[in-house]
């Protein structure tokens, strides 16, 4: 069984007006004692996999889950269980879900071929939840809202869980995401991908919070149409996005998530600009908010790469040592942005167009897909090279459009690689690399170069930064310039 399934977080002074809201309808209470299990070497955690026995009021069930195709779907398998003796928890099994979509996961992970025993289990932290759950009948669809609070326990350490969640029981994904989008806009809550599991699992390992969520290739066949492919990439570029805002909206600071956030956010719209004429549908209403993100973000790692990179390389050329954030404005608070209404909405309203079967009516077949993603790729990559010919001529503003185009030409050839050919989608990505890296140094170069100006008018010192910075300005324009004269003479794989 495929879970569906929105898990929003909750501000603490807003549990009231939530526990209100939840009590409108009839509802059921529940106590939820769960202990969740592993291997000694955290074998199921490293392949996405859960483990757990819970109890359920006088009930026991045994859970497993694992990853599915986008980032609130998982495959889920239940097995009721007797108590054990003197009403002890039950212990664990993983032969129970043996013959399932998540049991094949459970063994492909730990490598059991041929009946072999699989290696003993150990509990890692518990789970103590007081759920309140009701139904709702939306348009064709049911959708079971619980709202929990309690906590997660490991070596002697706790942490407080307060959740909404939202399953769908049957029905139409749309339907929950427009139920989501209702208890969102009323009570300020947030999308969230971090589960208990992977709380409990970084309460245990002494971690507040996870890694950065890196870009995941979509997979399809070279026989998929539209609408497949549209839905697989939409899938995995939100799988990045809601990956790493859960981590910055739970008040990570790292840089590394809020760096991903800003690829995946590019990512995903290049693939709703350069996906259009798949899928109808798409909001031009959705592009804002991302845009808005995408750019108080950009001012954190504007700001990180001044001070971390930039008057490091200029004091060590025998500058001045100076704070040169201060030629920026304060960066908005990353946590607020990413909680933001707008852009919450936004990542709602995508998950239920990727899940939505509806507009995949009259979606291309696989050679009229083909047909318009070469289209596409040609126009990105001939204008490229049109610009790149004339580049030092260019302003910098239409400098900066190549260095765009070219994230968009590299990212539109990793979304459809499974059609081409892999030896030369590779190459051709690999051959982006060395011009993607001179404009990359450029662009910061020219960012570096306004901010030390407007510090100059502040400190005298800096002036040493501006004129460091601009002495390098033409001979970085020129490598840009002859990485793209090295790219034009790489053959398309397209053709």
């Amino acid at each position: 069984m495929t879970e569906f399934e929105l898990k929003l977080e909750i501000l603490p002074d807003r549990l009231q007006p939530v526990a209100a809201a939840m009590r409108e309808g009839k509802t059921v209470r529940q106590r939820l004692q769960a202990r969740y299990f592993d291997t000694e070497e955290g074998t199921l955690a490293r392949h996405g996999i859960v483990l757990r026995v819970r109890k359920e009021g006088r009930k026991w069930l045994q859970t497993a889950k694992g990853p599915a195709s986008g980032p609130v779907e998982r495959l889920e398998h239940n097995v009721a269980l007797a108590a054990a003796a003197a009403g002890a928890a039950p212990a664990p099994d993983l032969s129970r879900h043996a013959g399932t979509p998540v049991g094949d996961k459970i063994e492909r992970a730990l490598k059991l071929k041929g009946g072999a025993i699989p290696p003993p289990l150990v509990p890692l932290y518990e789970t103590d939840v007081q759920r309140l759950t009701r139904s709702v009948e939306l348009g064709v669809s049911t959708v079971e809202i619980a709202f929990d609070q309690g906590r997660v326990v490991a070596g002697g350490r706790s942490f407080p869980l307060c959740e909404l969640e939202l399953e769908l029981k049957q029905g139409m994904p749309e339907d929950a995401v427009a139920l989501a989008r209702d208890w969102c806009a009323e009570h300020g809550l947030w999308l969230s991908s971090i589960t208990k599991s992977m709380k409990g699992q970084r309460l245990a390992a002494h971690q507040r919070f996870g890694p950065a969520v890196s870009a995941r290739a979509p997979v399809f066949s070279r026989r998929a149409g539209g609408h497949q492919i549209t839905m697989t990439v939409l899938q995995a570029c939100l799988e990045q996005v809601v990956g790493n805002a859960s981590e910055v909206a739970a008040g990570s600071s790292d840089a590394d998530p809020i760096h991903q956030l800003r690829v995946g956010i590019r990512r995903l719209r290049t693939a709703l600009r350069e996906f259009k004429a798949l899928a109808e549908g798409i909001a031009p209403a959705w592009e804002a908010p991302l845009v808005d993100v995408f750019r108080e973000l950009g001012r954190h790692r504007d700001h990180s790469h001044l001070a971390r990179r930039q008057q490091p390389q200029i004091e060590a050329a025998g500058g001045p040592v100076l704070d040169a954030n201060r030629a920026s404005d304060a960066v908005p608070e990353a946590q607020a942005v990413v909680r933001s209404a707008a852009f919450q909405d936004a990542l709602l309203c995508l998950i239920g167009f990727a899940h939505s079967a509806d507009w995949g009516v009259g979606s291309p077949d696989p050679k009229s897909a083909m047909k318009i993603f070469c289209t596409r790729l040609q126009k990105l990559h001939a204008q490229t090279l049109k610009d790149g010919r004339k580049f030092m001529a260019l302003e910098e503003t239409r400098q900066h459009d190549v260095r765009k185009r070219l994230k968009r030409l590299r990212y539109l050839t990793e979304f459809v690689a499974p059609l081409f050919s892999r030896r030369r989608t590779e190459a051709f990505i690999s051959s982006l690399k060395p011009v993607q890296e001179a404009l990359g140094l450029y662009n910061d170069e020219l960012m570096a170069l306004q901010a030390y100006r407007s510090l100059a008018a502040q400190d005298p010192q800096a002036w040493f930064g501006v004129g460091w910075l601009a002495a390098r300005r033409a001979p970085n324009a020129k490598a840009c310039f002859d990485a793209l004269q090295v790219f034009a003479k790489v053959r398309p794989y397209w053709d």
